[in-house]
């Protein structure tokens, strides 16, 4: 059934057959799964809430409604309400613990790898103190390695607000690390 096509399996998921579903979660799972981790900066609530997403994709997967917009922005729109919420209810920003980083291969000189992991903890660091939509341009854009097409319609915004946003964005990104950069010194 994985040769299936996203509109084949969605329209037999939508029907109720859940292992068209499971078609399309094997598809999105990994998608899903980056963006709440780069959201949260935690392995184990990202885990949770792409759990959360795909239990609450398929509970309600009945009443969806093929309007032109793909399958993966439904996805990417609960998984952003559902961050959104976990913000809401933990009430605080957290920073990427080490640990969860992505295992960086080893080099010959191990001061490049030590000043690899520093350069991405930084990064991440001034990622989170942007404004959520401004993050998930970020992880769409990067991560994902959307188009910016793509992202106008997870975002529900014309691709050119998102060409403004983008641009914004960097601009912004850049102060929040000579900001990280003053605090250092």
């Amino acid at each position: 059934m994985t040769d299936l096509s996203d509109d084949s399996a969605l329209e037999r998921a939508v029907k109720g057959d859940a292992e068209a579903f499971s078609v399309l979660y094997e598809r999105y799972v990994g998608r899903i799964y980056n963006y709440v981790f780069y959201r949260t900066g935690s392995a184990v609530d990202a885990e949770d809430l792409t759990a959360k997403v795909f239990y609450r994709a398929f509970g309600h997967i009945s009443s969806y409604r093929n309007t032109g917009i793909p399958f993966s922005a439904w996805l990417y729109r609960i998984a952003h309400n559902l961050v959104a919420n976990w913000y809401r209810d933990n009430s605080r920003r957290r920073e990427v613990p080490l640990d969860d980083h992505p295992q960086i291969p080893k080099s010959e000189h191990p001061e490049s790898s030590l000043v690899e992991v520093q350069e991405k903890e930084r990064l991440l660091r001034a990622i989170r103190t942007l404004p959520d939509d401004r993050q998930q341009l970020l992880i769409l854009k990067f991560v994902d390695d959307l188009s910016n097409a793509e992202i106008a319609v997870i975002m529900r915004r014309s691709e050119g607000a998102i060409k403004s946003l983008y641009h914004r964005t960097l601009l912004a990104l850049r102060d929040a690390l000579e900001r990280l950069d003053k605090q250092k010194e």
